[in-house]
Formats: structure tokens, sequence, C-alpha cells
């Protein structure tokens, strides 16, 4: 297993910066090698990216989330990773951004891609383009404000008799009637979502 981490000073708000993190469909514009996320449900996502040049496909469960502070997630099935990206605030317009990763490679191809630390390099490079993209905008493309609570924690998504909460209860308010969800985009200014379900596309 091997172990990532790095940091990056985001010259923009805490929240905007949390926000921008929570649209995982946004992630193919900034992170290299990765072709498409797609939103299964509050907690679940169904990912396409290319490894250290080979390409897969798995789904991710997102473990712990709290607004403004930090996003936990690990892969429901092999290649296995892990990881946390956490939000501190500098000033009110600079955010800490720190990613903290940890990375099983498989096979030969995999193992000699993490042994020339490219995977290092490109979880690297995917932090400082999310800078850029982030920057260069000046606001969030959308956002999920609902919490995750982490398995530690008193009636988090396992409980305590060990099985998952359903996606809808996470962030107290359920799914809308008819199931349906609505769109993302921006949020509406001084209007801050009070954590609805997030969009699936």
């Amino acid at each position: 297993m091997s172990t990532i981490e790095h940091s990056e000073d985001v010259k923009v708000p805490v929240r905007v910066a949390y926000d921008q993190w929570t649209q995982f469909e946004s992630f193919p514009e900034f992170m290299e090698g990765v072709e498409s996320v797609e939103q299964l449900g509050d907690t679940r996502t169904q990912w396409v990216a290319d490894i250290a040049g080979v390409r897969r496909e798995f789904e991710a469960e997102i473990t712990e989330q709290h607004p403004d502070e930090r996003v936990a997630w690990r892969s429901a099935e092999r290649p296995h990773h892990a990881g946390v990206v956490t939000f501190h605030r500098v000033d009110d317009g600079t955010t800490k951004v720190t990613l903290q990763m940890e990375y099983d490679p498989e096979g030969f191809v995999e193992t000699a891609g993490d042994w020339l630390q490219l995977v290092r390099m490109r979880v690297i490079g995917d932090l400082k383009r999310f800078k850029t993209f982030i920057e260069s905008r000046g606001g969030e493309t959308g956002a999920w404000r609902g919490e995750v609570p982490g398995p530690h924690q008193e009636g988090s998504t396992y409980g305590g008799s060990g099985q998952p909460v359903p996606p809808g209860t996470v962030g107290g308010e359920g799914r809308p009637p008819g199931g349906t969800l609505p769109p993302p985009g921006p949020i509406p200014p001084n209007e801050p979502p009070a954590g609805p379900p997030r969009p699936v596309l």
C-alpha cells in the first residue's frame, strides 16, 4: 500500500473549495486520466479512469463527509484505494486543500508505475489543476451540503447494528417525493442548501 499526501493553498474561500469538490462529475475537467464519474446515489460513485496506464472501472463509496471540513472515500472493489481531502481556512479568501490517499497497485504495470512515482505525480498534478480550475472560475459549479457521518460517530451510516443506513437518509432530509432529484447547478446567493440528496445524473 502506497501513501500519497499533498497540499495546495487555493485562492478561494473554504466554502467555495469544498462545494466544488462535492461535484464529482466535474473531476474529469482537472483530474488526469479520469474519463468519467457518475453519481449512483448520495454516497456511491462509478468511475472510469486510467491508472498507471491501465483502464479501470470501479465504484467508490463516500465514508465520511462534513461541509467545509472533509470528504473521505474508499473503493468498493479492486484496485483498492482510500483517501481523504480536508479543507482548512487560511484567511477569508484562501483555503489549504490537503489530499491524503492510500493506493494498492495491482500487477506489474501498476507496481512499476507506483515505483516510478507516476501515481504520486498525477495526484499532485490533479490538486494543482483543481487549484487552477476553481481559481479561474472564482466560484463553484454546484454543491452538496449534506453530512455523511463516519463509522466511528454515533448515528453514523453504519450505526450500532453495523448495517448501512439507506443513502436517502444521509443528510437528514431523504429524497423528494416521486424519486426525482433537482439538476446540479450553482447555489443561489445567501440561500445555502440544508443538505438535500446529491443529484443523480
